[in-house]
C-alpha cells in the first residue's frame, strides 16, 4: 500500500527530453479558472503563475520552455492538465553522476565509507584490475557454452589481491587488517525451509555489518573476500574526492544508487525489466523501466498555497511533503510487489517468473524493504491520475 500523506499534490511537472514535450498538472483546489494559469520559461527555470502567486521551478542546465507552447489539454474532477514543448541542449548531459561501479578505475586510490554513519571502512585501496563479473543468472545457461560438464560447478569467482570484481549491485574485494576494526560478521541461514521443499537446503550466509552503526553492508563470501552492496557504501577518491553521496539523505542515496545502476544496465544490456531479489534469490519487487529521459518535480498543495515568489525546499525536505522544487532527472517505473495478494498482480508475477523476464538485482532484505518504501512514497506524491497503470503502480526514482 502507498504511504499515506496528510497533504495533496498541488503541482506536478514531467518533461521528456527526447520527445521535447512536457506535462503540467495542477490541483483544481488551487485554480478556479484555467485562464488564471500562465507558464513562462526563464533562464534555467519554469515560472508557473496561479491565483496564489508565482512558483519558480529550477530546471536542469540545457532544458528550457518553448515560449507560448503551454496549452490546456484536459480537466478532471481533481486536476487540470496542460501540455507544453521544451528546448533541450543536446550537448548537455545531466543524467546524474552514475554508479560507483561505472566510475571505478585502476591505479586510482579509493576509500570505502559506510553510507549510514560515514565511518571509513577501507582506506586507500588501489586496484590493479577492475573486472566485471558475469551478470544475471549466467550459471543457469553455462551448459549451453560447454560441451563437457560444468567447469564452474561448486566454484566461486573471488578476487585476488588488488582486484575489484564488479557485480550488478555489489563489489567483491579482498580483506585487509583494517577490517577487524570496522566490520562485524554474523552467520545466518537463508534459503527454502526444509519443510516446504526437502530438495532445497538452506545455505550459510556470513553477513557483514558496520561496527559503528550495525548497518548490514554485504557478505563475507570467503575468509579473505568481501561483498559490499552499492546501496550500503560510499566510494570516493582518497585524494580530491567530492563526498557528494555522503552528504545526501538515505532515501535519496538509495534512489540514486538503484536508478543509476538500472539505467546503466538498460543502456549496456538493453534490458527494461528488473527483478529485485533478496540474497536467497527470492523475488521481492518487479520493476518495468518505462522512461529514462524524464525530468520531474512534484510540489505539495500546501507549499503552493504559501508561495511568495518561489519555493526552495532544501534536500532534507525532498523526502517530506514534496519531492523538491528543483526539477531532477528521474526514471519512470512501473512496479509490483511480489507478495501482493491481488489476482491480477499474482498473474503478472507468475508470468515474469515463468518466462524469466526480469533481470535479477540482488539486495539485502532490509534494503529491498527500504526501496519499496521509497517507491511507495514517490507514488503517493504523484497526482492521482498517474499513480497506477493497469495493475502496476507508478513511481519516479531520482538520478
Amino acid at each position: 500500500m502507498a504511504a499515506t500523506r496528510t497533504s495533496r499534490v498541488g503541482l506536478f511537472v514531467e518533461l521528456r527530453k527526447r520527445l521535447k514535450t512536457g506535462m503540467l498538472i495542477i490541483g483544481k483546489d488551487l485554480v478556479n479558472d484555467p485562464t488564471e494559469v500562465s507558464v513562462a520559461g526563464g533562464d534555467g527555470s519554469l515560472d508557473i503563475s496561479t491565483a496564489h502567486g508565482l512558483l519558480s521551478l529550477a530546471l536542469p542546465a540545457g532544458v528550457s520552455l518553448e515560449p507560448g507552447s503551454c496549452v490546456q489539454t484536459a480537466a478532471c474532477d481533481e486536476e487540470l492538465h496542460f501540455r507544453m514543448r521544451i528546448n533541450v541542449d543536446q550537448s548537455t548531459d545531466d543524467e546524474g553522476i552514475g554508479s560507483p561501479i561505472e566510475r571505478l578505475q585502476t591505479k586510482d586510490s579509493y576509500c570505502f565509507h559506510c553510507q549510514g554513519c560515514r565511518t571509513r571502512l577501507l582506506d586507500d585501496r588501489v586496484f590493479q584490475r577492475v573486472l566485471p563479473l558475469p551478470n544475471g543468472n549466467w550459471n543457469a545457461i553455462v551448459d549451453d557454452w560447454c560441451c563437457h560438464p560444468d567447469p564452474f560447478a561448486n566454484l566461486k569467482l573471488l578476487p585476488r589481491a588488488q582486484d575489484c570484481l564488479l557485480g550488478d549491485t555489489f563489489f567483491l574485494l579482498t580483506r585487509d587488517a583494517s577490517c577487524q576494526d570496522t566490520l562485524v560478521e554474523e552467520v545466518t541461514r537463508v534459503g527454502t525451509d526444509a519443510s516446504q521443499d526437502p530438495k532445497k537446503s538452506c545455505r550459510r550466509l556470513v553477513s557483514i555489518s558496520c561496527q559503528s552503526c550495525s548497518a548490514v553492508l554485504g557478505e563475507a563470501l570467503a575468509p579473505d573476500s568481501l561483498k559490499f552492496y552499492i546501496t550500503q557504501v560510499v566510494v570516493d577518491l582518497s585524494v580530491g574526492g567530492s563526498q557528494v553521496e555522503a552528504a545526501v539523505s538515505r532515501s535519496l542515496f538509495l534512489e540514486q544508487s538503484v536508478a543509476a545502476r538500472m539505467l546503466e544496465l538498460s543502456n549496456t544490456l538493453s534490458v527494461f525489466h528488473f527483478a529485485i531479489q533478496t540474497p536467497d534469490e527470492k523475488p521481492f519487487l518487479l520493476i518495468w523501466l518505462l522512461n529514462t529521459d524524464s525530468v520531474m518535480v512534484s510540489v505539495a498543495e500546501a507549499s503552493v498555497r504559501q508561495v511568495d515568489g518561489s519555493v526552495s525546499p532544501g534536500p532534507e525536505e525532498a523526502d517530506g511533503e514534496c519531492l523538491s522544487s528543483q526539477a531532477r532527472p528521474a526514471l519512470k517505473l512501473l512496479w509490483i510487489v511480489c507478495s501482493d495478494e491481488g489476482f491480477a498482480q499474482r498473474e503478472i508475477v507468475g508470468s515474469w517468473e515463468t518466462n524469466a523476464i526480469g533481470h535479477p538485482l540482488i539486495l539485502p532484505l532490509t534494503v529491498c524493504e527500504e526501496l519499496l518504501q521509497a517507491m511507495e512514497d514517490t507514488n503517493a506524491l504523484l497526482p492521482s491520475v498517474l499513480r497506477h497503470m493497469r495493475s502496476y503502480q507508478v513511481s519516479y526514482l531520482r538520478l
